[in-house]
């Protein structure tokens, strides 16, 4: 039993560590892996395809001072996520947030600058593991106070007040882990935010004011 216990626990840390590793890969299958979580609309006013294409080196890679990117001309995208190092002193979340941008020409004849739709994708096993946690915690909850009022707990002053008490210890932990969550999701966009700020100063020079948020 505690072989079996052992073994399931390497693989299910193997699955995650995989499914990490191919989260940060750059082939054009991995860039489009992981969960959506938002979209941007942006308009680049000063870039072409062209010009884009000159600022990324011959193999696509375009370098910046938090994060990389990734042209591919044949889809008209570019990828960016932040520099990720897993045994960085900096902290790291389980919620990183990386980014595909579809590039398009503008829609009126003439119109030299490029609609930029980006999509933000997390892990799908930083995706299950939260919704994951939150059912067993939403369930479990429900299942003990449906439980506990047909075993009479309710029935007594006493018993009330201990039921209301083990309820607020649960809706303490359910809030506990939203403004975790909440917390990291903040701090990884803003991480990719920055990445993106980078980006535009790298191909028009100046980054423009932050792009219209779309929805999900």
């Amino acid at each position: 039993m505690v072989l079996a216990g052992l073994l399931a626990s390497v693989l299910f840390s193997g699955l995650i560590l995989g499914d990490w590793l191919y989260f940060v890969r750059f082939t054009p299958d991995a860039v489009r892996y992981g969960c959506r979580v938002a979209r941007s609309q942006d308009r680049w006013t000063a870039s072409t395809i062209e010009t884009v294409h000159r600022r990324f080196s011959p193999d696509g890679v375009l370098m910046l001072p938090h994060g990389i990117a990734r042209f591919y001309p044949d889809l008209s995208q570019i990828a960016i996520r932040p520099k990720y190092r897993f045994f960085s002193i900096g902290f790291r979340s389980a919620w990183p947030v990386k980014g595909l941008i579809h590039l398009s020409a503008g829609g009126q004849a003439g119109d030299q600058a490029l609609d930029a739709l980006w999509v933000k994708r997390i892990p799908w096993s930083s995706t299950l593991m939260t919704l994951l946690w939150f059912g067993m915690v939403v369930i479990g909850s429900l299942v003990f106070i449906v439980t506990y009022a047909w075993d009479g707990g309710f029935a007594s002053l006493e018993g009330v007040f201990m039921g209301v008490g083990l309820v607020a210890g649960a809706l303490l932990v359910l809030a506990a882990g939203l403004v975790t969550v909440t917390i990291s999701y903040r701090l990884e966009h803003n991480r990719l935010m920055k990445v993106y700020e980078e980006l535009l100063d790298a191909l028009e020079g100046t980054v423009p004011p932050s792009s219209n948020p779309v929805t999900p």
